[in-house]
């Protein structure tokens, strides 16, 4: 895993743990919400640009969230590993264009060439 992006904290909450995930999102009205989203490692694409703020991780067996993304304002500032692991360039060039993650110093440290290419991970 690979990260030059200033300011965004990589965490391991998930892990190989199960769990639950929920996100909380801007709707369109301007309020918060909480959505619960299922069991299955979410992927960021699910929201439309600017809609996603959290996404929260409850491992099996706990009563407590854990924060596995999230967003202040056009900042990143936490992802968990199992996260960034999946996430593409393309998802972040139209979902999160106007934050952080879209970083060309990133993308050259793992030789991103196209949309297809992750983003923190090595691509060859």
């Amino acid at each position: 895993m690979i990260n030059t992006i200033k300011g965004l904290q990589v965490v391991d909450f998930i892990g190989e743990r199960k769990g639950t995930f929920q996100a909380i999102v801007k709707v369109q009205a301007g309020f918060m919400s909480t959505c619960q989203i299922g069991s299955e490692l979410p992927s960021l694409t699910k929201w439309k640009k600017g809609a996603l703020l959290t996404i929260e991780f409850q491992p099996e067996g706990t009563n407590y969230w854990l924060t596995v993304f999230a967003k202040k304002g056009t900042k990143s500032i936490i992802i968990d590993q199992a996260l960034a692991q999946q996430l593409e360039v393309g998802v972040v060039n139209q979902l999160f264009f106007n934050t952080n993650l879209m970083d060309q110093n990133q993308y050259k440290a793992v030789n991103a060439k196209t949309w297809a290419d992750k983003v923190f991970v090595l691509n060859e």
